[in-house]
């Protein structure tokens, strides 16, 4: 399994659609982290950019969020990419907070870009 966080150095981005990349990590049976990489964000909105598509075919299932809007979300879930929301600090730790079962999603999403995040 492959989870991506929207990262800036080394942090999850509280925006997704302007982080600087996507970190991903691959999870094998055991619920173990066997692999990092990083993938660079695309120009442009979150929801209206290929990311969701790119990170489909990199076999990525989960994203691990601090916000985004509801766009964003509907597009990862349509490319098969289940999204939780609330998520901050060092992307590792809160892939392994997941993976311990210690996160789950706030149910709060950015209304508009432009004028910050609000709850839905």
């Amino acid at each position: 399994m492959k989870i991506a966080l929207p990262s800036n150095q080394n942090q999850v981005d509280a925006h997704f659609g302007h982080c600087e990349y996507f970190t991903v990590f691959t999870v094998d049976d055991q619920n173990i982290i066997v692999s990092e990489e990083k993938i660079t964000s695309p120009a442009g909105c979150g929801c209206k950019s290929n990311i969701a598509q790119t990170l489909a075919e990199q076999g990525v299932k989960l994203m691990l969020a601090g916000n985004m809007g509801q766009g964003a979300v509907h597009v990862l879930n349509s490319h098969g990419i289940d999204v939780l929301r609330g998520c901050a600090g060092d992307v590792k730790e809160v892939a392994e907070n997941w993976l311990a079962g210690t996160v789950t999603d706030s149910g709060l999403a950015c209304a508009q870009h432009e004028h910050g995040c609000h709850e839905a």
